[in-house]
């Protein structure tokens, strides 16, 4: 008989440690990415940093004490504003990131090309974005003047972000160029999309639904066959008003051919509707 043994839960102060490291580690890229790509090239792409990257031309002004002049009342605002959720970690982000930016800020450009500064100085401080996000706080700055916004208007939050940035990005076009301001919106769109893969990564599952008059049979080939759980809802067909019931599975990525094939062995005419389950936490998946 084989001994099951229960997994240990991780001590709370290991995880605080990875948690810092995480917000220290981020922040050090998002420097890096700064003041070897973003700088440079002056490519305005949102942000804080966009503010200094554009004073930095107009005034002369040293980036990192822009960014702690900005930075901090930012945060003690959100702090009286919205309680107590921007912890301290957040508080260390908003902190250490300027510092990084000071002690970084005589090491050489990688490039002098402003595409190529856009591009991967997008993909660098979205690295270092998303694993801040990952110790579960942020760098502070337009984040919290976006949920300041959000709280006394009735905007989403995306477009409270967005509207900021996107008034960076305008300015830049005034202060340096129109294709500036377009390497900006490149680099903005670059660091978003790598925050989400860094969040997500390649955990990309597909959640399946399928409508099928052999319920009990296609339920018995994803139990056994596919060895994946599923969800039976009870649902009425919108034109013939009959009662039908829909299976819902959700599976890796690899896995989708095998049960679309499977399923059209048991019913041909089944309806399946696939969607894409970017994170997919429990049994089968990912555990936390």
């Amino acid at each position: 008989m084989i001994a099951k043994y229960r997994r240990e839960p991780v001590p709370i102060v290991f995880i605080h440690i990875l948690e810092y490291s995480y917000v220290i580690i981020g922040a050090f890229l998002v420097a890096i990415a700064f003041n070897l790509f973003l700088l440079p090239n002056e490519v305005a792409s949102g942000g804080v940093a966009g503010i200094s990257t554009i004073t930095k031309s107009i005034f002369g002004w040293e980036p990192s004490l822009v960014q702690w002049a900005i930075n901090i009342p930012l945060f003690i605002i959100g702090f009286l504003i919205l309680g107590s959720k921007f912890g301290l970690k957040t508080l260390v982000g908003t902190i250490v990131l300027p510092l990084f930016v000071f002690v970084t800020n005589d090491w050489s450009a990688a490039t002098p090309d402003p595409l190529l500064g856009a591009i991967f100085g997008g993909m660098s401080a979205g690295l270092g974005i998303g694993i801040v996000f990952r110790g579960k706080a942020s760098t502070g700055g337009i984040d919290l003047a976006a949920q300041v916004l959000h709280k006394y208007f009735p905007l989403p939050l995306g477009i409270c972000v967005a509207l900021f940035d996107g008034l960076i990005v305008i300015s830049a076009i005034f202060v340096f160029s129109v294709e500036q301001g377009l390497y900006a919106l490149i680099g903005l769109f670059v660091t978003s999309r790598t925050i989400d893969f860094v969040q997500v990564g390649f955990n990309t599952s597909k959640n399946i639904m399928i409508i099928t008059d052999q319920v009990e049979e296609v339920r018995q080939v994803l139990l056994k066959d596919i060895d994946r759980g599923v969800t039976v809802w009870n649902a009425e067909g919108g034109y013939t008003k009959e009662e039908r019931k829909i299976i819902m599975c959700v599976v890796a990525q690899n896995e989708f051919s095998k049960v679309t094939q499977m399923v059209r062995r048991v019913d041909s005419k089944a309806f399946v509707v696939a969607m894409n389950a970017s994170e997919v936490l429990g049994e089968g998946f990912k555990n936390t």
